[in-house]
């Protein structure tokens, strides 16, 4: 008899059902304990990255963006898309950082790692602490982020923002709240090469690796 946390949940057999722009749907038939089948459907993505940044006076950069799905803007921390083949997380930081911000950071860490809905996605975003802030110049933007409004905010008011539900976004308030905790306790943080587990590959490896039956 497998006791509970050692069964293994084997996929059986797998089916896509989307693939589009920025996410695919897959449904996997997965072995449960017991004998039985069930499907399971998992949303792929690229995964993101975001950045806690705070500027000399030790405030936090906050951005305020439309989003859709919802139908209006969030407080948000400056972050996006790890879609960008090969690319190393902490640079696809640095790179949102100056796209959103129009700033630069000297030293970088990891804070925290964030699952954002296992139960049906695979998307993990990974958010980083920058510091040692300096201005380089925001490229022009487009479409949402144009429309981007930025801000700086002292760590208990945005702790605060977050607490009132003024903050709900799942990224900035799982990077808020770390960032209060770790310098609560004194934790030491990891280097912003420390390994990653979780990051998506599935939707990488589905809409930007050649297959094996394309024409050479």
């Amino acid at each position: 008899m497998i006791r509970p946390g050692e069964h293994e949940f084997d996929t059986v057999s797998s089916r896509e059902v989307y693939s589009g722009a920025i996410v695919a749907l897959r449904v996997d038939r997965v072995a449960m304990p017991g004998g039985r089948e069930a499907d399971r459907e998992i949303v792929e993505h690229d995964g993101a990255v975001a950045v806690v940044v705070l500027d000399d006076a030790d405030r936090l950069v906050l951005v305020r963006q439309y989003r859709h799905p919802l139908g209006r803007r969030l407080w948000e921390l400056p972050a996006g898309l790890l879609d960008v083949p090969g690319e190393d997380p902490v640079d696809a930081a640095r790179r949102e950082l100056e796209e959103e911000t129009g700033l630069a950071a000297d030293h970088w860490s990891v804070l925290v790692d964030v699952a954002l809905s296992p139960g049906f996605t695979d998307e993990s975003v990974r958010v980083f602490v920058a510091t040692g802030v300096r201005e380089i110049g925001r490229p022009d933007a487009h479409d949402e982020e144009a429309d981007l409004e930025i801000a700086r905010f002292p760590l208990d008011e945005a702790v605060a923002m977050t607490l009132r539900g003024e903050i709900v976004n799942a990224t900035a308030v799982a990077g808020i709240l770390a960032l209060a905790a770790s310098r609560s306790r004194g934790d030491a943080l990891r280097p912003a090469d420390a390994g990653w587990v979780d990051r998506p590959t599935a939707f990488s490896r589905r809409t930007r690796e050649p297959s094996d039956s394309a024409p050479a």
